[in-house]
């Protein structure tokens, strides 16, 4: 049996960043970018006026100063030609100054007469242009690997950029096993349960970019599960749910080192999700997840999210965790690293007192995986603990 640490390490090992494609800048929200993006313009790309009212010459201004109003820029309208002498142009936000403007007095510090504008109140200490290429200039770069989230996506638009660089997305077979299983829907037999870890597993993977395709419910025999694994031959990562213990009906490990498993580990000191095995089958990673559902959950916080991470040519790396004071006193730990669902409300963090891998309405409840080492000691409310959100 092997750490969490040591278990990560090793299906890190496993993983080979995925070959990238260009696919258009639509499509991108929530994929990788793996090459750098530079602007070939600035943005703006002229001195913008930053509020309504009158494009005038800085130097012009002094009290009760009068100038004539020759014309209007407005978005995408420009004023053509210099400005004269002692003249004005009408110009509203994201308009640009016209040539030899240089300062914008805002509508409410002027009168109009006619066609002559009279400076009547304010400062005016603020020249409210936005400067050519005050937000980007031509060669900024948004670097990669890079996980594009809506603002990285409208900063590329702004750039001009219409496609874009990404990592392919990882495809991900998820394949149930048992044959106490139905699908959603389906009618129960008295012995049998609803297959629900799959789609659990399915949605988690997806919001972190995964292509995730789920399998027909393999059942408890090794032909069965030998077809689930031929059907997943094409993807990246194979998971499989259930089986992977040591019992009379669970062949997993059986099956799959018969099509050629290449088995790295097996078993990890974990609560929930210790019967966790890995390995190469094939071109593709296959995870052999535990069937308990909450113990199959943890594990995909745990385990896949970093590896479709690490697939994605992002760094290969842990996630991350944070701290919190205890909600109340905390009993000690056993000798395996416990995931404890929680909740942080309001600043502190309270760990259910029921823990039992096989209850989804727990972690239905819950937003974070309290993280206890091996043999922690009792700790009192106020001890701040290690978290992961979820």
């Amino acid at each position: 049996m092997i750490s969490v640490q040591e278990a990560l390490a090793a299906l890190f090992d496993l993983v080979t960043p995925l070959p990238t494609e260009h696919i258009p800048l639509s499509k991108a929200a929530g994929r990788v970018l793996r090459e750098p993006v530079s602007a070939s313009r600035n943005q703006p790309p002229f001195d913008a006026s930053a509020m309504d009212g009158y494009a005038v010459r800085a130097a012009e201004i002094r009290p009760d100063a009068r100038w004539t109003i020759v014309g209007e820029s407005a978005a995408g309208h420009r004023f053509e030609g210099d400005l004269p002498p002692n003249a004005a142009v009408r110009i509203f936000t994201g308009a640009p100054l016209p040539d030899s403007a240089d300062h914008v007095i805002i509508q409410e510090n002027v009168s109009v007469e006619g066609s002559t504008l009279v400076l009547v109140d304010g400062e005016n200490t603020s020249s409210f242009v936005r400067k050519a290429g005050n937000d980007f200039s031509i060669g900024d770069q948004i670097k990669a690997p890079r996980l594009l989230k809506p603002a990285d996506i409208a900063l590329l638009a702004s750039m001009n950029q219409a496609k874009v660089t990404v990592s392919a997305a990882p495809k991900v077979a998820i394949i149930p096993t048992g044959d106490e299983l139905v699908q959603p829907g389906e009618t129960p037999g008295d012995d049998q349960i609803i297959a629900s870890n799959s789609f659990g597993l399915a949605a988690m993977l997806q919001s972190v970019g995964a292509d995730v395709r789920l399998l027909p419910i393999a059942r408890d025999r090794v032909a069965s599960l030998k077809m689930a694994f031929t059907l997943a031959a094409d993807a990246d990562l194979v998971v499989t749910i259930g089986g992977a213990s040591v019992g009379d009906h669970d062949l997993v490990a059986s099956a799959a080192a018969e099509m050629g498993l290449d088995q790295k580990f097996y078993k990890v000191a974990m609560r929930p999700g210790k019967p966790l095995m890995a390995g190469h089958l094939g071109q593709a990673i296959l995870v052999g997840l535990p069937g308990n559902p909450v113990s199959a959950m943890v594990c995909g916080e745990v385990f896949l999210k970093p590896m479709m991470v690490a697939l994605q040519g992002l760094p290969s790396k842990a996630r991350e965790t944070f701290a919190a004071p205890l909600a109340h006193d905390l009993w000690s730990n056993g000798p395996r690293e416990h995931y404890m669902r929680a909740r942080l409300e309001d600043g502190k963090i309270t760990v259910f007192e029921r823990q039992d891998s096989g209850l989804l309405s727990i972690l239905n409840t819950a937003n974070a995986l309290v993280v206890r080492a091996p043999k922690a000691p009792t700790a009192t409310a106020g001890t701040l603990v290690n978290f992961i959100p979820i």
